[in-house]
């Protein structure tokens, strides 16, 4: 597809300041010669192989959408097991959440993955508030982790368990977005990373798919709903034009596969159908790599970033300002009373950061 290259993998962190002008007050000092400052990046990159990384991503759609299949073409080995088509068990009569946990290593870099499907999302006849078991869901990890970081006697590394990603698989309609695709991306996208893909869009013509997307993304900007990534969030010039390009796109038309096949002499990923082979990785046939690139090769650390800094932060200060619930015992920190009432769940709140102006002061924006 034309518009978008490979994706720049030294990408910035929203938390980095690099990119700051220097302050008039604080000029650059002229060096007389070699310090070695530039080697705390090999200091950075040892501490870093030898921790290890964590992401945790679920996957949101009806069933038959190809969730497991694109998981397994996601990171090429089968982290997640696939029913084959007509075995599968009785529909599920309410919403149920499955986690699995895998650790991959590549090259030296090991990665905990951990995985979130959602069985029974939008299979039954009355689909009212089939939302609310995964908003629980990852505010439960939110609360994990609020509970362990208000200890006074804190772990060196806190388990993360909180949802990094949340991929939502829009079925191939070719109309627009279903009152429960709306209502659902309404509620996630101020709580958690939301990517939004057109699922087997193997099952639409080109026209179809370019138009589908259209419909969807003029359905977004009409609901007021901010997927990822957000233009609020743009760093600096590069990450804006970048961003640019990855908005333009979404939601990204994917078909995902698990199997091989030999293509001209190379072995492919990809769908036999009796018209010929569907490559998933070939960006003539569907956008699964701007979905790979996205999710792994590019934003992996932008999406934890904006999860600490943002999600998470903005349940903490509604957590603590609004209920201060929290138990007491050893190691707890007592804030307040605990009221009679139970506290409310954290509603959507508006996501601030803090930039420096001109004249050297802070607004929020």
């Amino acid at each position: 597809m034309a518009g978008i290259g490979p994706m720049d993998p030294l990408r910035r962190s929203p938390s980095s300041d690099s990119s700051q002008p220097s302050s008039p007050r604080s000029p650059p000092c002229e060096m007389l010669g070699y310090v070695g400052i530039e080697a705390v990046l090999d200091q950075l990159k040892i501490k870093a192989m030898k921790m290890g990384f964590e992401f945790n991503i679920m996957m949101v759609g009806q069933s038959g959408l190809g969730k497991s299949t694109m998981v397994n073409t996601l990171f090429k080995s089968k982290v997640w097991k696939t029913t084959p088509p007509g075995l599968g068990g009785p529909t599920p009569q309410t919403l149920q959440l499955h986690s699995v946990t895998h650790v991959i290593e590549e090259n030296g870099v090991t990665l905990k993955l951990t995985l979130t499907d959602t069985p029974g999302f939008g299979d039954q006849i009355n689909n009212d508030k089939c939302w609310d078991p995964i908003l629980g869901y990852i505010n439960e990890q939110y609360e994990r982790y609020l509970q362990e970081e208000i200890l006074i006697t804190r772990k060196r590394h806190i388990p993360d368990t909180r949802v990094h990603c949340c991929v939502y698989f829009v079925p191939p309609t070719g109309h627009c977005l279903r009152p429960l695709d709306i209502e659902f991306l309404q509620r996630l996208s101020q709580t958690v990373n939301v990517v939004p893909v057109i699922a087997r869009a193997d099952s639409l013509t080109i026209e179809e798919r370019e138009a589908f997307r259209r419909r969807i993304q003029h359905n977004l900007k009409a609901h007021c709903i901010d997927v990822y990534p957000q233009q609020c969030f743009d760093e600096d010039v590069n990450d804006r034009i970048l961003n640019s390009k990855i908005r333009e796109r979404i939601p990204f038309a994917v078909v995902g596969s698990d199997r091989e096949h030999f293509v001209n002499g190379r072995c492919v990923l990809g769908r036999k159908t009796k018209w010929g082979i569907i490559e998933v990785e070939n960006m003539a046939h569907c956008e699964f790599p701007l979905l790979r690139d996205l999710l792994i090769r590019s934003h992996l650390q932008d999406l934890k970033d904006i999860t600490h800094n943002v999600h998470y932060e903005n349940y903490r200060v509604c957590r603590l300002n609004s209920s201060h619930v929290l138990p007491r015992g050893p190691g707890w920190v007592n804030l307040a009373p605990t009221p009679t009432s139970p506290p409310a769940t954290p509603g959507p709140s508006k996501c601030c950061r803090r930039r420096r102006t001109h004249d050297n002061t802070t607004e929020e924006y």
